[in-house]
């Protein structure tokens, strides 16, 4: 299968492009590197990736590269840490939303004029960002109130687009929800603004990567965001690329959305101590302090994956201590060299 995919040099993308590439796919990525900069991959030289350097609002180019193409995957977006919400709060919204406008745009054109069979829409878990019932199932982000902020708002926004192209054009769709993001790869972006975080300034605000700067650079006690009680599902890139691949694949997904995810819950308090008792082995105590929570730091997000395991047959395995023993050195390297 042909597949178009929009943010290729993205953070899931360098996941997901290597297990579509190992399973016989055919990818055109497309990505102006426009938040890390200019990255190289490990599959850039596959003969069965072509990449183009470009701007998804460019019809013309994407009319060119949908042409090819079986599927479109519409990833790229403007796309951050929490700081990143209210920093950017109207440009996430703007951009996003002509960023996925051009996406449709091009897929409505290519289903009529070439062979393109369906849109896959990578959305977001933050449209349950005011859920009220959980575990969240697919359709209470309908139920629930909407977003507040500007970014859950437009990725809620994406899954109408679905809807209406859908409607209009009959053009086929997948909606794609994946939760809390862990791995390599994801480095300091060019547009983020650095924080403060007790003695500390971090500029991703991205959990993971955030705690274990600041472990590593001795901070003590640690600086959390809130109370910690925070509930999260941290997912493994490689089990969500895996899940995004089924949604591609199977007749199953068409016309559906689906919350990838694991089934763990994890406070980000236990996630702190976890990784504090890996870097220091157990020979240091664990401490903490609380700083003021940003103002759209979800308190609790719980997915239903009982979907995806029941139509797509997916079901992310890979525990957090597994990601956390993979990810941390990783991440202390790029302290070292200065890339988060």
């Amino acid at each position: 299968m042909n597949i178009l995919v929009t943010g290729s040099a993205g953070f899931i993308c360098g996941y997901l492009v290597e297990e579509l590439l190992a399973h016989g796919h055919t990818v055109y990525g497309i990505d102006n590197f426009s938040k890390y900069g200019k990255v190289e991959k490990s599959y850039d030289k596959h003969p069965n990736y072509h990449f183009v350097e470009g701007d998804v609002k460019d019809l013309a180019l994407m009319k060119e590269l949908a042409g090819e193409c079986d599927q479109i995957l519409g990833a790229a977006a403007m796309i951050g840490g929490i700081s990143y919400f209210h920093t950017l709060a109207y440009d996430l919204l703007a951009e996003n939303e002509r960023i996925i406008a051009a996406t449709f745009d091009t897929a409505i054109w290519a289903k009529k004029h070439a062979k393109l069979k369906k849109i896959n829409v990578l959305s977001s878990s933050m449209v349950y960002e005011c859920a009220d019932s959980f575990p969240s199932k697919e359709g209470d982000e309908r139920k629930c109130p909407p977003p507040l902020s500007t970014y859950g708002f437009q990725k809620l926004a994406c899954e109408y687009f679905a809807q209406g192209a859908f409607e209009q054009y009959g053009l086929p769709y997948t909606i794609i929800r994946p939760f809390n993001c862990v791995g390599t790869g994801e480095k300091r972006a060019l547009c983020d603004t650095e924080i403060e975080s007790g003695n500390i300034k971090l500029a991703m605000s991205h959990v993971v990567p955030d705690l274990v700067q600041k472990i590593a650079k001795g901070q003590d006690p640690l600086h959390i965001l809130g109370s910690g009680n925070q509930i999260r599902h941290y997912t493994y890139g490689g089990d969500l690329a895996r899940g995004i691949r089924l949604c591609i694949e199977k007749e199953e997904a068409i016309n559906e959305d689906f919350n990838l995810s694991t089934a763990a819950s994890t406070s980000v308090l236990e996630l702190a101590e976890l990784i504090w008792n890996k870097y220091y082995k157990g020979e240091k105590p664990f401490r903490y302090t609380s700083d003021a929570p940003f103002q759209y730091d979800v308190q609790k997000r719980v997915p239903s994956v009982e979907k995806a395991e029941k139509l797509l047959g997916f079901k992310a395995e890979t525990s957090l201590n597994e990601i956390l023993d993979e990810v941390m050195p990783w991440i202390l390297e790029q302290i070292r060299l200065g890339g988060i």
